[in-house]
């Protein structure tokens, strides 16, 4: 079995490496000392997207994108991972699920997203509503010219810049009917309630929106009612997938600055990497992310080949998430610690992805949530769903 990465492989990994370090290093400084990046400082970054190919990786080429695999996804995602501010999601990935539309919302909105023409945002987290969808209290009744969506919808990542929303709602208010609408922000009704501030400085905002009386037609349902359980899983497994992949490569930034600094650190007439303390940190960080990236690779790997069960994404999508998002914190936390004051200097990148990544625990699902998830599919299906490879 040869685990050795293609030509094709390193190549583009190198590129998105590249990529990385010439277009999203230079304003990591701009996104966190401004709390985000101007339309301007966007509008390049959107550009060179394109003109580097990195655009849309999860879809096809006939739809407008680049038509990798999952893995090839994650050899991207993971170098985009180094950079700080979440400037990665600068590189667009339109939602998985808009793959299942209709002809007229692929031409309406899935091409022209992957064109960086539009840009979607998932609206599933509610007030009483995050860890559990069933919870959700948005709901959709039928009206004249459609359906009329009223609630409520929280920390909608890049809702601030996104043009149309992707809404979990549930029909005549039955979780069974649960149903994703295309709604467009500036529809009647859509409204922003505010803007929360939180603990990091994003290149996008998370806003909280209201749906009073928005009233859609049939055509903006996404596949069919009752299918919008199944399509937002579908969505969240792409969206831990990217966040592990982000963990591997911030937790391998966050090593390599502590490394250097440790080397050229001099106390008590040595480096202070060559002190116990300090080397056996080093080394307990380079073991975190070498666990967590066999894991990564070898999952994602898997589940590009063709006939991968889509359950099963699910179940090893929510370790992976679970086993590198908790890897970056503690891999991070040690890199603050080696650079001692420098370290909690937030023009140090070490603070800034230990304070960025603290996220990766909570979003898309917390560690507590997948935990759940793993031990229910080993009650399901045994524990070779996890231990048998």
């Amino acid at each position: 079995m040869d685990f050795n990465l293609s030509k094709e492989h390193k190549e583009l990994q190198e590129k998105a490496r590249a990529f990385t370090e010439e277009v999203l290093f230079p304003h990591e400084m701009e996104c966190e000392e401004n709390d985000g990046l101007t339309p301007e400082t966007h509008a390049i970054i959107n550009q060179k997207v394109m003109d580097w190919g990195l655009n849309a990786t999860n879809h096809t080429k006939e739809h407008g994108g680049q038509g990798m695999t999952l893995f090839e996804q994650m050899l991207v995602s993971e170098q985009l991972g180094q950079s700080t501010g979440a400037i990665w999601d600068a590189v667009p990935q339109p939602s998985y699920p808009m793959k299942f539309g209709s002809q007229d919302q692929i031409d309406e909105y899935l091409i022209p997203t992957c064109q960086n023409k539009r840009r979607d945002a998932y609206a599933i987290t509610e007030a009483d509503a995050g860890s559990d969808p069933t919870q959700c209290v948005t709901r959709a009744d039928k009206c004249d010219g459609g359906y009329k969506i009223n609630g409520e919808k929280w920390y909608v990542t890049v809702g601030d810049v996104a043009d149309y929303l992707l809404v979990h709602a549930h029909l005549d208010g039955d979780a069974d009917k649960a149903t994703v609408f295309f709604v467009e922000k500036d529809a009647p009704g859509v409204s922003i309630k505010r803007t929360p501030q939180f603990t990091h400085h994003f290149a996008f905002k998370h806003p909280e929106f209201t749906f009073e009386d928005v009233v859609v037609d049939e055509t903006k349902i996404l596949g069919n009612v009752g299918d919008g359980f199944n399509l937002t899983k579908d969505w969240f497994v792409e969206a831990r997938l990217g966040i592990a992949a982000r963990c591997v490569g911030g937790a391998t930034r966050a090593l390599n600055v502590a490394n250097e600094f440790a080397a050229g650190r001099i106390m008590f007439g040595q480096p202070v990497r060559d002190f116990q303390a300090i080397e056996f940190m080093i080394a307990d960080m380079a073991m975190d992310i070498m666990s967590a990236k066999s894991m990564l690779y070898r999952v994602c790997w898997e589940m590009s080949q063709e006939g991968y069960d889509r359950k099963m994404k699910h179940a090893r999508a929510a370790a992976i998430k679970l086993y590198c998002s908790e890897m970056v914190g503690r891999v991070c936390d040690k890199a603050v610690q080696i650079l001692g004051g420098r370290g909690y200097m937030r023009e140090n990148p070490v603070e800034r992805l230990w304070r960025d990544t603290r996220v990766d625990r909570i979003w898309e699902g917390t560690s507590e949530i997948q935990r759940v998830i793993i031990a229910g599919q080993i009650k399901k299906r045994g524990l070779d769903i996890y231990t048998g490879w």
